[in-house]
């Protein structure tokens, strides 16, 4: 192996690096019975960021605007407070929420198939923690999900 190859493997991680070996390891949402690509496939990280962002930006909007006088360390605690309540409230009854409704996703019980409030609870809470979010499977469901038994895909 000389070091382009070595560093090659590097840069596409190790997905690419375990497929090269031979193994198999299907596409994303395949162990789950969702479809590889269209509506009811797993989120693409790109899209779900998108979303968070969406939603991050529209409660420091709204803690800014009604609750806080200037932008500090206040502003940033009532919006993750808002942005707990939105995302327990509409992710538990209709399964998004509005940056999630802007760009296609909606997050479903993996049982059946629909939203569920205590669910959305566990992985809002989840994912004000944040830590949780940012640990993925081969499946690109964070550990929020994983642990919630949810999952997001595309509508």
């Amino acid at each position: 192996m000389d070091n382009r190859q070595a560093i090659g493997s590097w840069l596409s991680g190790p997905r690419a690096a375990i497929e090269e070996a031979g193994a198999d390891l299907g596409y994303r949402g395949e162990q789950l019975g969702l479809p590889e690509e269209g509506p009811g496939s797993i989120a693409r990280p790109g899209r779900r960021i998108g979303a968070l962002a969406v939603d991050w930006a529209l409660c420091l909007l709204i803690a800014y605007g009604l609750i806080t006088d200037g932008y500090d360390q206040a502003t940033g605690n009532w919006a993750l407070l808002i942005f707990f309540v939105l995302s327990v409230l509409t992710v538990g009854t209709v399964g998004f929420t509005p940056g999630k409704r802007l760009f296609g996703l909606r997050v479903l019980d993996l049982g059946t198939g629909r939203p569920s409030p205590l669910r959305g609870l566990l992985r809002s809470a989840l994912l004000c923690v944040a830590l949780p979010a940012l640990i993925w499977d081969r499946d690109g469901r964070g550990l929020h999900d994983r642990l919630a038994r949810t999952v997001e895909v595309r509508i």
